[in-house]
């Protein structure tokens, strides 16, 4: 299944397959703040943001990874990115991240509802994961708004060096 086609729309939103266009607007919105209590680190230069991209764009076609951008779906301004990992796994990983100066609007819920309502209807799955360090508390938010249920803990270390102290939410199929 090719993913690069595919675009989601919600209230306030549409998700779309990440191109290179975002490019600059990821490398300034994915900063050390909004990634302290996520497995990966900020980009250290441009260079990064396009090899993630292109990679991303590959394992969109195999049909793997769907890494989609968020904008506004009136002023189509880039708010930040959502995916949906390891499909074709019974427990494929959602993830979100919204830019910081958009953060309080409630964009990264919407965007999981979205991504969730689209795996319902076009992938196989027992259930969804949505990992989150346990002092991020307004991330936790989103899958508990989603019925997610705890059903795992565990520690890791970021790529940045930080160790995260995670819970796991699963939300069913």
């Amino acid at each position: 299944m090719n993913l690069t086609a595919v675009e989601i729309e919600t209230d306030r939103l549409i998700l779309r397959a990440i191109e290179i266009k975002y490019a600059s607007e990821i490398f300034d919105a994915f900063t050390d703040e909004i990634t302290r209590y996520m497995y990966p680190k900020p980009a250290e230069n441009i260079d990064g943001v396009i090899d993630f991209i292109l990679a991303s764009v590959k394992s969109m076609e195999e049909g793997s990874n769907l890494q989609l951008v968020i904008v506004d779906k009136t002023s189509m301004e880039f708010l930040g990115c959502c995916g949906l990992h390891h499909i074709g796994t019974k427990d494929p990983e959602l993830g979100v991240w919204i830019r910081k100066n958009r953060h309080g609007n409630k964009y990264g819920s919407e965007a999981i509802a979205g991504v969730i309502h689209w795996a319902r209807n076009n992938i196989q799955f027992d259930h969804l994961r949505y990992p989150v360090d346990k002092k991020n508390y307004a991330s936790r938010r989103i899958p508990e708004q989603h019925k997610g249920k705890i059903e795992r803990e565990f520690k890791s270390m970021s790529l940045a060096g930080f160790e995260l102290d995670q819970v796991e939410y699963w939300i069913y199929k």
